[in-house]
């Protein structure tokens, strides 16, 4: 779609030169979203793609992916046979449906900055620990766990002028088994409920729920629950006001089917050797 307001467009060759964050100004990394619908009330694009921010980084320490890599950056990477959780990685970038174009454009950093609650990179980054470094509008950082950085649907703690700069998975995440859901009202729709379990070395459990949920939920166990703990674990941690409701699904939908999806994945890496 053409933005017929954007007067100006930016393309800053490193982050010492970027502007002075004003009202009208918009960050643009894939665009996939911002070129979707009328944008009225923007008249500056800043584009990041001129950055040149190295798409990922593997590493003993983990994996560290820039704001502007994109979905099909991500999927191609050759991860080690170590991170037990790699397969996650294709497992969440298959969530998100879309065209090669948009593989090929959308970002990482997009998907979270838009904080829909089926955006996949939300779970992947949340069930892998990961961290969020965010730059000030004063050159300044400050880092925020993903789980803490969506708020609810398309609000995040992003303050005005900060930008996202990329997010960073430890290696001791990498390590855990994981187990995978997802569930959809049609077989090309959007997530109504995309579940993430992880289990670690010490046995430690960690289920995250997403889209069927405003916001994502973090639930972390000691050991492998029984299915009468998890059940309450579930029902504690989502109130009825965090369910989501949207046209991909009801709440009370959304509810059931997160209990069945959370026992199907208790069940899976209970028996995880």
């Amino acid at each position: 779609m053409d933005l017929d307001t954007i007067t100006t467009i930016l393309t800053p060759r490193d982050a010492a030169a970027l502007p002075p964050w004003r009202a009208g100004d918009a960050w643009l990394a894939g665009g996939t979203w911002l070129f979707s619908e009328p944008q009225p009330h923007l008249a500056r694009l800043i584009d990041l793609a001129g950055l040149g921010l190295p798409p990922s980084t593997v590493s003993e320490g983990g994996l560290h992916l820039s704001a502007t890599c994109t979905i099909a950056e991500l999927d191609g990477l050759a991860l080690p046979r170590a991170w037990t959780a790699a397969p996650l990685v294709g497992q969440c970038c298959r969530a998100l449906l879309g065209s090669f174009k948009i593989w090929n454009r959308a970002t990482v950093g997009g998907n979270l900055c838009m904080a829909l609650p089926a955006g996949p990179m939300i779970a992947l980054c949340t069930a892998l620990d990961g961290v969020c470094t965010l730059r000030t509008p004063e050159g300044g950082e400050r880092r925020l766990p993903v789980a803490d950085f969506v708020l609810g649907p398309q609000e995040t703690a992003l303050a005005p002028g900060e930008i996202l700069l990329h997010v960073a998975m430890p290696a001791a995440a990498l390590h855990r088994k994981t187990a995978f859901r997802r569930i959809a009202l049609s077989p090309g729709g959007r997530s109504g409920a995309l579940l993430i379990g992880t289990r670690d070395a010490g046995g430690t459990f960690v289920l995250i729920v997403t889209a069927a949920t405003r916001r994502p939920v973090r639930i972390a166990f000691g050991t492998v629950p029984d299915v009468e703990g998890l059940g309450a674990a579930l029902a504690d941690a989502i109130p009825d006001a965090l369910w989501y409701d949207d046209v991909h699904g009801a709440p009370d939908w959304r509810r059931h089917v997160t209990g069945l999806l959370a026992e199907e994945i208790r069940a899976e890496l209970a028996g995880a050797r």
